[in-house]
């Protein structure tokens, strides 16, 4: 059995072939292309077991090598210490320590979704961008009225029939500007409807149908929160408490302990940030129509911080998610009566 380390970048990778002992059998670099991936697995064989370290380009290369290997991983890169640690930097030595963590069984693993998965997820995270550039477009219709001194309602102004209105009653404005503002606002439907068009297709998935629907039935709890979560989790049986899926939406802060003494520092900067924004987002509305989470933000706000009742709801919609999830049961309240669906 031979052990592999791949150092994955966008152009190169290096790689370094390992036996148990720790000989170096083989190692050099080659072209981040499949033709160049297949004649080298071709002369790999079968009886090898890969790692590489996560990157942007790790999912493509992980699908292509996966049937070529007995067995492919892919290590944390925040916990590849022995890495970031080496005096000596580059890509074959890189490609060596990767493959010495693998063959000790010392490698940092971290879950890896299947290419199902990871391609839905990619559609997801595209549309969050959309809704981020339809913001931005609309701020900056707002910010070209305000520069010529128009007044305007703020609250109807991105509704198409106001809109159309307002751009119909502009007085001493500039002539550059009216295009601007058309621009602006043609862009701002266009992300709009591209982020219904693909939140559409996502729900309508048969892969999602079943599981979405059935983490809707949280009350406060959406397609958008549901579609984040079936996606960014992906395998919720991964999560072998709820604090470990807390601690991966990055809903608790560091925690660093020595000599007898504890300290909690800021939010862990360590965590799925796509899942921990929608959840946050979710857990300003949650109160308003679940009972409990109202109790539980009520409590941490009588303590005089809002930032942290809201942090409180989050981490328990985030146990009702995981609960639901994994019991593959459409929610219910303790000591209420199952209903029929």
């Amino acid at each position: 059995m031979h052990y592999v380390g791949l150092d994955v970048h966008k152009k190169v990778i290096a790689y370094c072939v390992k036996t148990a002992e720790g000989t170096v059998v083989e190692e050099g670099s080659l072209a981040a292309t499949r033709s160049e991936l297949s004649a080298w697995a071709g002369r790999q064989g079968t009886h090898w077991i890969g790692a590489m370290e996560a990157t942007l380009f790790t999912g493509w290369i992980y699908d292509f090598l996966k049937p070529h290997a007995q067995e492919l991983k892919v290590a944390h890169p925040a916990m590849l210490k022995a890495i970031s640690a080496s005096k000596k930097k580059n890509d074959r030595v890189d490609a060596r320590k990767i493959a010495d963590l693998l063959r000790c069984d010392l490698l940092p693993e971290c879950h890896m979704a299947t290419a199902e998965i990871r391609t839905l997820r990619r559609c997801l995270r595209f549309r969050s961008l959309m809704v981020r550039e339809a913001v931005r477009m609309k701020n900056k219709t707002s910010g070209l009225l305000m520069e010529c001194g128009v007044e305007y309602v703020k609250s109807k102004l991105h509704y198409q029939g106001y809109f159309k209105e307002l751009m119909g009653s502009l007085k001493d404005v500039p002539p550059e500007i009216v295009p601007l503002l058309q621009h602006s606002r043609a862009a701002a439907d266009m992300f709009q409807s591209v982020q219904k068009m693909l939140i559409k297709a996502l729900r309508e998935d048969k892969r999602l149908k079943e599981r979405v629907d059935r983490l809707m039935t949280i009350p406060c709890v959406g397609e958008v929160t549901a579609l984040t979560w079936a996606l960014e989790v992906g395998d919720p049986r991964r999560f072998g408490s709820v604090g470990r899926a807390i601690s991966y939406c990055g809903l608790c802060s560091a925690q660093v302990s020595s000599a007898g003494k504890e300290q909690r520092s800021p939010i862990s900067k360590q965590r799925n940030k796509h899942l921990q924004r929608t959840l946050i987002e979710a857990a300003k509305l949650a109160p308003r129509f679940n009972k409990e989470l109202a109790a539980v933000h009520d409590r941490e706000l009588a303590r005089g911080n809002r930032n942290r009742a809201t942090l409180a709801v989050a981490r328990k919609l985030a146990a009702y998610l995981l609960a639901v999830d994994k019991g593959g049961k459409n929610f219910e309240r303790r000591g209420a009566t199952a209903e029929t669906p």
